[in-house]
């Protein structure tokens, strides 16, 4: 690391009046009317970069961690200063919290870059959260270290564990199959949730956590630890006095999150079989740093690393389970011989000098198995092409039925979120088993704004018949508390044109998880007949960031990011049909 350059403090960025003295004057003044000294005015300042919100019910816990941060910043020698960005609450945004990613990622960004801070904490944990945080901070190039909330501990009901939110899912699949109640799905609702925090199995939040620590983006190892523990007030405190310590180096997170760096967390990923929304937002975060993720050398990856970690939705275990079995420095150990040693992370350390640490409990193997031992002898996602998806998909195939990863079936055909509704459970709907059922427009750049409805309910007949999982195909996502046979992502979309838009009910598609395929069997002349017939995308009376969003948002293999905040970004159009 370069020699620690002098803090900048209040005077960093002065406002413009073309006077610098007059600025700095100005800004002190203004800064003493909310009671500061001048000792502490000329101090280095961290910013604390705050995502509370009554709509936001993972960061509810916030409020303290914010005290244990401050306590981390003064102990240092730092003053800190707290503002706020864009919340996003997973469940509490219409139409979908993807959709305003990059929005939150852009105001991050631009209030690091525009106020005088040192340095940044940066305090997230609900989904769309961590990788909007890392975008934004990525892009700013402030010295910067991830806080996030942790996920909730888990719930009872009747003599059984609930989390949030693949129990949630379980339920809802059985009321829907007639097997739980009204009375029953009410005392679940009330149970699933039960402290703050994110969901309590290997989530998109959990999962992103892991994989910003995996960046080197973290105080090691604190990427679990549950949200109403003493330990994350302490990591919260511990993470104040970095941030005061990354003042005046070069620890920024674009010297951090290199491509070593980024294949380490795409491991990881398949190590602790995460949230397919991942994909997506790793892909995101690279491309602010320049870097492209190639789903053929994905592929590679996943074929080679083991899933190690027995957690719901693919196994039996929860985040607070993980979390007192080792954590991600246990994952880590278990894959090391596949790791890029040499990254470093926020602290100055290298990867190999973290690992070379003992861990201060022995790993607890029923939920973080040792590699000759694995839950899965191969990674828990694949990407596939094939005709129906030439610009990639998404199969998370440890959360899939082994049966139906090697099928063919006919596809059934919904247009639109709205079809969906209005068609799934009519009990005349034409529908077996053995059918794909097939949901379009539902992708980034649709009206939808590629929400997590790629895991498609199971008609109702089918479910109360006990079917509990068909081939569902799509261009939206998945979350990652959610489980079954889902091909998500698919790119090109069909808003965009893509061969999903093509599909009609009756068609063959097969889909061969070993080939990494996903083909829609139609002759190509009967394909470009039906092209030529494709209606026009219409977004006239379109406004605002909704306008912005339609026009640069990229597809799902380039992470969904604007093309315009990528680093490879030139002013000229970028394509965004997957090839």
């Amino acid at each position: 690391m370069a020699d620690r350059k002098p803090h900048a403090g209040l005077t960093g960025g002065l406002t413009n009046y073309g006077d610098t003295d007059f600025a700095r004057y100005l800004r002190r003044s203004f800064a003493k009317s909310m009671g500061y000294t001048d000792a502490a005015l000329d101090k280095p300042i961290v910013g604390i970069c705050y995502t509370e919100s009554g709509f936001n019910n993972c960061h509810r816990d916030f409020p303290q961690m914010l005290e244990a941060v401050k306590r981390g910043v003064l102990a240092s020698g730092a003053l800190p200063v707290v503002f706020p960005v864009i919340s996003l609450g997973e469940v509490f945004l219409s139409p979908t919290s993807m959709n305003f990613r990059n929005l939150m990622a852009m105001d991050v960004e631009e209030m690091i870059r525009a106020q005088p801070m040192d340095s940044v904490v940066l305090m997230g944990g609900c989904d769309k959260t961590v990788p909007a945080l890392l975008m934004g901070a990525a892009s700013a190039g402030k010295p910067a270290v991830m806080l996030v909330s942790g996920p909730m501990m888990t719930g009872r009901h009747r003599g059984e564990r609930l989390g949030a939110c693949t129990d949630c899912r379980r339920f809802w699949a059985r009321y829907r199959g007639g097997d739980v109640d009204d009375a029953e799905i009410n005392q679940v609702e009330g149970r699933l949730a039960v402290t703050s925090g994110t969901c309590a199995v290997m989530g998109t939040a959990s999962t992103m956590a892991l994989i910003a620590d995996t960046l080197g983006m973290m105080v090691p190892n604190s990427s679990a630890i549950p949200s109403v523990h003493a330990d994350r007030l302490r990591a919260a405190e511990e993470t104040g006095a970095l941030a005061a310590r990354l003042v005046g180096t070069d620890r920024t997170p674009d010297t951090l999150m290199t491509p070593a760096a980024i294949e380490n967390a795409l491991r990881v990923l398949l190590a602790v079989s995460g949230s397919t929304n991942a994909i997506v937002h790793l892909a995101a975060i690279a491309g602010r740093v320049g870097v492209d993720i190639d789903l053929d050398a994905f592929n590679r990856l996943s074929d080679e690393t083991p899933v190690l970690v027995n957690l719901k939705p693919v196994g039996d275990g929860y985040m607070e389970d993980f979390n007192t079995a080792g954590g991600l420095d246990a994952v880590l150990r278990g894959i090391a011989d596949k790791l890029h040693l040499e990254t470093r992370d926020v602290t100055g350390q290298t990867l190999r000098e973290r690992l070379a640490r003992p861990l201060p409990d022995p790993v607890d193997t029923r939920f973080i198995r040792p590699p000759d031992n694995p839950v899965e002898p191969v990674g828990g996602l694949i990407a596939l092409h094939g005709n129906l998806a030439p610009g990639g998909a998404i199969l998370k195939r440890a959360a899939a039925t082994p049966r139906l990863m090697e099928h063919e079936g006919r596809a059934v055909v919904f247009a639109s979120l709205e079809d969906l509704a209005a068609r799934i459970d009519d009990p005349d709907l034409d529908v077996t088993a053995d059918d794909v059922l097939v949901l379009q427009h539902a992708g980034p750049k649709s009206p939808a704004g590629m929400p997590e409805a790629g895991y498609l309910p199971i008609p109702r007949k089918l479910a109360r018949q006990g079917v509990k999982d068909m081939v569902r195909i799509s261009d939206a996502r998945m979350s990652g508390t959610a489980f079954g046979t889902v091909v998500l992502h698919i790119t090109p979309e069909a808003a965009d044109g893509g061969p999903l838009a093509l599909v009609r009910t009756g068609d063959r598609i097969r889909l061969s998880a070993a080939r990494k395929r996903i083909d829609l069997l139609v002759p190509e002349e009967e394909l470009a007949a039906r092209r030529a017939n494709l209606p026009v995308d219409d977004t006239a009376g379109q406004r605002g960031y909704k306008w912005l969003y339609g026009r640069h948002v990229g597809n799902a293999t380039s992470g969904c990011d604007f093309d315009f905040l990528r680093r490879d970004w030139t002013g000229e159009p970028v394509r965004r049909d997957g090839r």
